[in-house]
């Protein structure tokens, strides 16, 4: 019989330090893959180029042939209708990435205990159900904004706001201290899990 590793999303505001908890979790021994990695493979299959050469136009590949994500980026990021069609497209491939991943995890002669995933869209997408458990990163404001320059823009105005993502959350760590805090809260939560 295979034991399924705890299931466990991170999600958050731009720039609230998502990839930072993902690193602190691996550090900690827990199995981890970001939904933007997921996204870069994505972007390497011939069906997924097509879709987005067909919708986009050729504008969207880099000399090599590749897509070039920064085209794709400045295509969608003022043009709503854009972007939700490139969300749509990726969000359902993305799951099916993350739930194959587990499901390897799964099958390995000693499967980790926990497995993390950073879905930033987690809430948004309605992917929480694939999830046992959710952290949400949060950052002020002017914390968040001084990371990621994106933070704070129309972008971010499309997600729910940090308050709503934490009353819904399992686990919440306000990243506003040092690295070693923030992996002093990974490893409570992997001790909590493992128990």
């Amino acid at each position: 019989m295979t034991r399924r590793p705890v299931a466990v999303a991170i999600t958050g505001g731009i720039g609230a330090g998502k990839s930072e908890a993902l690193a602190a979790f691996r550090r900690h021994g827990a199995a981890t893959v970001s939904s933007d990695e997921i996204v870069h493979e994505l972007l390497r299959r011939d069906d997924v180029k097509q879709a987005i050469v067909d919708r986009l136009g050729l504008g969207m590949l880099a000399p090599d042939g590749e897509l070039d994500r920064g085209a794709i980026g400045a295509a969608v990021f003022d043009d709503r209708e854009a972007l939700e069609w490139l969300e749509g497209l990726l969000h359902p491939l993305v799951s099916a990435e993350y739930l194959r991943w587990r499901e390897q995890l799964a099958s390995l002669p000693d499967p980790p205990r926990v497995s993390v995933t950073e879905v930033p869209l987690l809430y948004e997408a309605g992917s929480e159900s694939n999830f046992d458990k959710v952290v949400v990163i949060t950052a002020p404001e002017k914390v968040r904004r001084a990371r990621s320059p994106v933070a704070t823009t129309d972008r971010e105005r499309r997600l729910l706001p940090d308050r709503e993502k934490a009353a819904r959350a399992d686990f919440v760590y306000r990243n506003v201290g040092t690295l070693a805090e923030l992996d002093s809260f990974a490893a409570g939560v992997l001790r909590e899990l493992e128990s």
